[in-house]
């Protein structure tokens, strides 16, 4: 079976090469042809030798994922469903704005997460996708939005916000943001490289030492008891020892500040206590916050709070000096907004979901 070389970061290639007796300096040549052209066809990368490009085709191939659906919404916004093997799919968003073009890329096939809020987590958990699945993303989007005017990438920032939990799969997300950040491929900042984590702790420590880029912590509430239901990871993780982790975190990330994410759901976080607790709660970290009016999905048993509602949590934040945003929903249309991807995700847990009843404080 072939090796597909979009499995492999720049350290990975040259020991690739290495192996075949090729220098080193063969890797930063193909990742070039590989990311920054969107080459698959070792036959015109015309700066290798021929012998070379025939030990390549013979042992080796560039394979991005099948694109199923390409689909656009009325604002721009973006939407791939890209098949990933035996049924099942992942979806990746392109947003665009004035200024910049963010990429939403999903991290696992599913989610073993079961946010409740959330709708991949409807679909369980199927595996945790390869480094070529993931930067084949990446790869897919550039080939498909080609290039600005002055010949800059259209694609500016990556959020590793789509499909999954990140950090569940950590190996092979670090290699793909390796690529990411590499200037023969991608040539992203860490400033504009996104992981948001739902708080599996000893990972956002290992992440702090491995591969810092930008955090954002999906909080979703303000203390232990809801937040045990919203986002169950909490109980094995509480919300103590998360903060304590992004506290750490901060020593070595880009920025000096993280983003924390927070779904408005009516009637159940989104009250003036909540804001207050979320306010004790972060008093110590350095942050802003990110406020996502819910994006309704079929039976999800929850509402979006009003326009109203989300004014008055963010104006007491606000009061408190704290920096906030309220995230415009984009790509509802197509189901491309926060919290709607579902992808195709063939359910083996066997898990059935329980009906919890959820308190406001």
């Amino acid at each position: 079976m072939s090796l597909n070389l979009l499995n492999l970061d720049a350290a990975q290639l040259a020991g690739f090469f290495a192996e075949a007796g090729e220098k080193p300096f063969r890797a930063k040549q193909l990742l070039r042809w590989m990311h920054q052209s969107g080459e698959a066809d070792f036959s015109k990368m015309s700066d290798l030798a021929r012998p070379l490009r025939e030990k390549l085709a013979a042992s080796a191939v560039i394979e991005a994922p099948r694109v199923v659906s390409d689909t656009t919404a009325a604002d721009g916004t973006r939407k791939w469903l890209i098949d990933v093997g035996k049924g099942n799919a992942v979806e990746t968003v392109f947003i665009p704005e004035t200024n910049r073009g963010t990429l939403c890329v999903s991290s696992q096939a599913g989610c073993a997460l079961d946010c409740k809020f959330c709708s991949t987590a409807r679909q369980g958990f199927n595996r945790n996708l390869s480094v070529a699945e993931m930067i084949g993303q990446l790869w897919i989007a550039n080939k498909a939005l080609g290039a600005a005017p002055k010949g800059e990438r259209v694609l500016s920032n990556v959020v590793l916000m789509g499909m999954g939990e990140p950090l569940a799969n950590f190996d092979n997300v670090v290699t793909a943001m390796r690529l990411m950040l590499d200037d023969n491929a991608y040539g992203l900042s860490r400033r504009r490289v996104t992981l948001s984590t739902s708080g599996i702790v000893p990972a956002i420590d290992r992440l702090r030492d491995t591969c810092p880029v930008a955090l954002a912590v999906s909080l979703h509430a303000p203390n232990d008891a809801l937040r045990n239901i919203l986002v169950p990871i909490n109980r094995k993780y509480p919300l103590a020892e998360l903060l304590a982790a992004c506290r750490r975190y901060l020593d070595k990330a880009p920025r000096d500040f993280l983003t924390f994410e927070y779904v408005m759901l009516e009637g159940v976080n989104d009250g003036a206590e909540h804001a207050r607790q979320l306010i004790a709660l972060v008093r110590d970290v350095p942050c802003k916050f990110n406020l996502i009016p819910f994006n309704p999905f079929p039976n999800s048993g929850f509402k979006r709070s009003s326009r109203d509602a989300i004014c008055r949590f963010a104006e007491i934040l606000i009061s408190a000096g704290l920096v906030v945003t309220t995230r415009k929903t984009r790509g509802d249309d197509i189901d491309a907004a926060c919290g709607q991807l579902a992808g195709k995700v063939e359910d083996k847990t066997r898990r059935t979901r329980r009906v919890v009843e959820i308190r406001p404080c």
